[in-house]
């Protein structure tokens, strides 16, 4: 069903980084999210009716918040998809996110009213009646969601979308708090057991949970989390396929919406090349990034001395004194001044932002052994923090 959907209003629909085909994804989504979900309030709605159950009626009032949310989901990828203008420059990409937001906002809101008005209805139980036209409604309900679900999820692996997940996720919610109902429904009929506002309570606390999650996942890319480590691994691969670049550092990765990362990264070319030839290189890399895998970039050039057997020596030995305090560390950007007795050597060291030595403590530390290669060296550090997970 999924791939007839996308047949018919998705063209190149393995386009997925075409923030058009982006935006037909999204409005695809959202037009199946407000009408199912429309569908399915109006039949619970007249469950609930019929069988005076408030869990019934809690469930149908989520449906309609679920509609609203997919009308926010539509609006978000219709906007993210405006291409880049004087105030954003950047484009609208990150409006996705905010509408992944405030779904989940809408999801979190609903889960506490329902959680009220359930709690309720536990110290004041209302009789209840059966209807096996209320029995087909509800599992119809949970075969929709369940649909709707794989259906969501497939479009946000696609996209890789944080919004798009965060809708699957509230659909498999909705799967498991319709089935709680359902439960309650025929253990009344069977027992005389009316659980009606207990239901209600654990659909309310499923609700708020998915929408907990989804806010979480919404929030990652806002707040700034750091790039994914097999794109990371992708940029610097790509860099160095020239066989001039030596190695990289500090990369860092700006996400400003689903297709529109910007990079930046540090190439290290022996010092002694041609300035124009270097230039070349790092010029030909970026476009490299940008044809390869769609991320603008912007690469600052490292000279690297490559022809002294002492600071050779010295890098190779103050690696190895790095690598025996953490694998962990690396290090970067290795000078070495003379003095007429002192060697000073300076490079950056990267640190993960878990590590248990303080800044200061790793410093002397490598200083400490670097000191007993060589008495005569002193090191002066930098500590970095890597911007890659």
């Amino acid at each position: 069903m999924t791939e007839l959907l996308l047949k018919i209003f998705i063209k190149n629909s393995n386009d997925t980084d075409n923030p058009v085909v982006r935006q037909k994804y999204g409005m695809l989504s959202g037009i199946v999210g407000i009408t199912c979900n429309i569908i399915l309030f109006l039949l619970k709605f007249l469950a609930g009716i019929i069988t005076g159950a408030v869990s019934v009626a809690a469930d149908a009032f989520n449906n309609l918040s679920d509609a609203g949310s997919s009308i926010v989901t539509f609006i978000g990828f219709k906007v993210s998809g405006k291409p880049a203008d004087t105030e954003h420059p950047f484009g609208h990409g990150r409006i996705e996110y905010i509408s992944g937001l405030i779904v989940a906002a809408a999801i979190i809101v609903m889960g506490v009213e329902l959680f009220r008005s359930s709690v309720a209805r536990i110290f004041n139980p209302d009789e209840m009646y059966f209807s096996i036209l209320s029995v087909i409604i509800l599992v119809g309900s949970i075969l929709m969601k369940t649909w709707m679900f794989l259906f969501n999820r497939s479009l946000g692996k696609r996209l890789d979308s944080a919004a798009m997940l965060a809708t699957s996720t509230d659909s498999l919610s909705d799967c498991v708090a319709t089935a709680v109902v359902l439960l309650s429904l025929l253990l009344w009929k069977i027992t005389g057991i009316n659980i009606d506002g207990i239901a209600g309570t654990i659909v309310a606390i499923f609700v708020f949970v998915a929408g907990v999650q989804a806010a979480r996942d919404t929030l990652q890319p806002l707040l700034g989390q750091p790039a994914d480590e097999k794109l990371a691994h992708k940029i610097e691969d790509t860099v160095k396929e020239d066989e001039h670049v030596i190695g990289v550092h500090d990369l860092i990765v700006h996400d400003y919406g689903p297709g529109r990362r910007f990079a930046s990264l540090h190439a290290e070319l022996p010092y002694n090349m041609d300035m124009l030839d270097a230039h070349e290189i790092i010029d030909t890399a970026e476009k490299r990034v940008k044809n390869n895998l769609g991320c603008d970039i912007s690469i600052h050039l490292d000279p690297v001395i490559t022809d002294d057997e002492q600071i050779n020596e010295l890098r190779k030995i103050t690696n190895q004194i790095i690598s025996t305090i953490d694998a962990r560390l690396s290090m970067h950007d290795f000078r070495v001044m003379r003095g007429p007795i002192m060697k000073k050597l300076m490079f950056d060291v990267v640190v993960p932002y878990d590590f248990e030595i303080s800044d200061d403590v790793l410093k002397k530390k490598i200083n400490s052994y670097i000191k007993i290669y060589d008495e005569n060296c002193y090191a002066v550090i930098n500590i970095d923090r890597a911007m890659v997970r």
